[in-house]
């Protein structure tokens, strides 16, 4: 569901730039531009579509340790520019505004692809935005088209209530709320990139110990409360993962190999996982990013972000 609430908000902060524009335009007797301003539109969703394409022959590109590393990159970088997307809105109070300052550089600077080029950066910057936002959410939880097409379609019924029909909506309350849950979502990508850069073995498993029993013929785990289990020698790397957890509340698996409800595969903790980056079996390091993310993410929107707001 974290798509839905991600697509919605992007695909409205797109319709609300073209929008803002479009009615500028309008307003200034600048009709003339306004194909310009579609051409920049289409060209960015075209160029959006062929980058998606481009990103998952690269991403598929990568296999073992190489694909972890490469996706956990991923998710931090996610991570990264949802946060700064997270704070941009919050700071800019008056978007409309600054928009139509840009519209009007462009118009007078006489450059012919001005009004083009505008509506080409800020789309194609949506488009991107979406592309690593829900290649992120497919690693850690996988993508359900239905609600990602939902998102979009309500983004642009948002976004033509607001322009075409003159509907009032509340901007400023639901960017703050999405942002909180954002928040959680943000950290959640941050937290999950680490654990692919430990599967990576790029970040050594912290916590626990590992050693061979007394006749070296396995090995013995042990976990930070006391927890033991024995794996056979060629499974250091499996012991090493299993030793770091702090925790395991994830139920057994159902008779039939399915999930339980609530382990974070399951319908409810991988509803909980894709909202608040719940995780049934963290690592110490895991654990630490997340409560560090968390504090981290809301003083950054706090003090940063929702300044003089």
């Amino acid at each position: 569901m974290a798509e839905l609430i991600i697509i919605f908000r992007e695909v409205l902060e797109a319709s609300l730039i073209i929008g803002i524009l479009y009615t500028y335009l309008k307003k200034s007797n600048n009709e003339d531009s306004i194909g310009m301003l579609m051409g920049g539109v289409g060209a960015a969703i075209l160029v959006s579509i062929i980058a998606s394409f481009l990103f998952q022959m690269i991403a598929g590109g990568f296999e073992g340790s190489a694909s972890k590393i490469f996706e956990g990159i991923v998710m931090i970088i996610a991570s990264i520019v949802l946060t700064t997307m997270i704070i941009w809105m919050a700071q800019n109070k008056n978007i409309s505004q600054e928009l139509e300052n840009q519209a009007k550089e462009s118009l007078s600077s006489g450059l012919k692809y001005g009004i083009f080029i505008l509506a080409f950066v800020a789309v194609f910057r949506e488009g991107v935005e979406i592309i690593l936002f829900l290649y992120a959410i497919g690693i850690k939880d996988g993508i359900s088209i239905i609600p990602s097409i939902i998102g979009a379609m309500l983004g642009l019924f948002a976004g033509y209530a607001i322009f075409i029909q003159g509907v009032k909506v509340p901007l400023k309350k639901f960017f703050n709320v999405t942002s909180v849950f954002l928040i959680f979502v943000a950290a959640g990508m941050l937290t999950y990139g680490v654990h692919e850069l430990e599967s990576g073995g790029v970040i050594p498993y912290f916590s626990g110990h590992v050693e061979l029993n007394n006749d070296e013929s396995q090995y013995e785990a042990t976990r930070l409360n006391g927890h033991s289990k024995i794996f056979d020698l060629d499974e250091e790397k499996k012991a090493k993962k299993w030793a770091s957890r702090v925790w395991d509340i994830n139920p057994s698996k159902n008779n039939d190999g399915s999930y339980p409800a609530l382990h974070d595969k399951g319908s409810i903790g991988g509803l909980l996982k894709g909202f608040f980056g719940y995780n049934g079996d963290p690592s110490l390091i895991e654990l630490i990013t997340w409560i560090l993310s968390m504090i981290g993410l809301n003083y950054l929107y706090q003090k940063i972000g929702r300044k003089d707001i």
